[in-house]
């Protein structure tokens, strides 16, 4: 069967701070993407100014099952949640924005480039108290690409902020690069590296230039390729990392490849390397995925079949459909499990219905959603079809 989110509406902020203040312990149930986590990190960091007990877990579907803990209060984040009190889903704005100002009713001091980082992931323009609170710490864009390392070769190469022809080859990258008239240090003999900190603006601007070119400028991309691959161009500097754009893509990155290591940076924790590290592997099995994948295009549906079972399917349908897909909507599978993503449609009703049709389970958010299922992914596939 589908999960069908049985959680309050979304609480106002200060309604949800009243909340919070009187649980004694409080559970924190975040999507596996990187602006749930985000927004998990940011109230769970507000609970802790309190001496508030918290726990915080991430997935990718809801639990059909009863808590597993004794929480007073369980909030789900980034989407509704089934056994859920309340919820702060991505609807009008990111859950880091929403998560923010809880945050600040509950007169804590937020991480201005952790919900910032959350609002960049969730792929929409950065707007809101969170923007004007980034401008008062002095977080601001600057020319260049959005990558989370010093390193633009190694940032560039496993960035899933765009779909290139270099993507998950450094040396590419590396060739890309020297081309556009950006000195190479290829002294190592391992691998080559370019220091974003040696460079100056002109040449930061030359790498957005090529950048920009190489990702959206095939004729066969769509057009809402354009508008994707701005998040990866004129990047906000600050947090843990090279850039805000690059934590973003890290935070998205470890939500669906390591849960774990991702709750310990939202949280704080010094567990940077690590994290990066599940970003490569994670960018890797994505873009490897892409170039493998079987397409098939339908009327108002474009569909990318994986080949291998654990292909990142979340990743995968979103670089599908931002540099891929000339459909409204794109459906990336593998074996028993499937991502779907749209210009503007809410994919809730198609997604419980499809699931349905296959005793299957699904959850959406807006134009997003994952569903599992038992059947062969032809199945599914006919699943999605008929409830388009």
């Amino acid at each position: 069967m589908s999960a069908t989110a049985r959680s309050e509406d979304a609480p106002a902020a200060g309604e949800l701070a009243g909340r919070l203040r009187e649980a004694g312990f409080v559970r924190l149930v975040g999507a596996a993407t990187g602006d749930a986590l985000a927004a998990s990190g940011v109230l769970a960091r507000a609970l802790a100014d309190r001496d508030r007990p918290f726990q915080v877990s991430v997935a990718d579907l809801p639990a059909d099952a009863e808590r597993a803990t004794d929480a007073d209060l369980t909030v789900a984040v980034g989407r509704a949640d089934p056994v859920a009190d309340c919820s702060i889903a991505a609807g009008a704005e990111p859950a880091s924005e929403t998560a923010f100002a809880v945050a600040r009713e509950l007169d804590a001091e937020p991480d201005v480039a952790l919900a910032l980082a959350g609002c960049v992931a969730d792929g929409r323009a950065v707007g809101g108290a969170v923007a004007e609170a980034a401008e008062a710490a002095g977080i601001e864009r600057r020319p260049g690409v959005a990558v989370p390392t010093t390193d633009l070769v190694d940032g560039l190469a496993h960035s899933t902020l765009v779909r290139a022809p270099f993507s998950s080859d450094p040396e590419a990258v590396a060739a890309a690069l020297d081309a556009a008239g950006v000195a190479v240090d290829d002294a190592e003999a391992d691998e080559p590296r370019v220091d974003a900190a040696t460079l100056d603006e002109a040449a930061r601007r030359r790498v957005a230039s090529l950048v920009a070119l190489r990702t959206v400028g095939d004729d066969s991309v769509p057009p809402r390729g354009g508008h994707a691959v701005e998040r990866a161009l004129r990047p906000f500097d600050g947090g843990p990392f090279a850039t805000v754009g690059g934590y973003a893509d890290v935070l998205d990155a470890v939500a669906r490849e390591r849960p774990g290591t991702g709750v310990a940076l939202a949280l704080g924790h010094d567990v940077e390397e690590a994290a990066l590290d599940a970003w490569r592997a994670h960018a890797r099995r994505a873009h490897a995925a892409v170039g493998d994948a079987t397409t098939g295009r339908y009327d108002g549906l474009f569909v990318a079949r994986a080949e291998t079972a654990d292909a990142p399917v979340a990743t995968l349908a979103r670089l599908v459909h931002a540099y891929r897909s000339p459909e409204p909507v794109t459906l990336a599978v593998t074996e028993g499990a499937a991502a779907l993503v749209a210009d503007d449609r809410d994919l809730g009703p198609i997604l419980s219905t499809a699931a349905e049709g296959v005793d299957g389970r699904a959850a959406a958010t807006g134009t997003t959603g994952r569903a599992r299922f038992d059947v062969e992914t032809g199945a599914f596939i006919t699943a999605v079809r008929e409830a388009l």
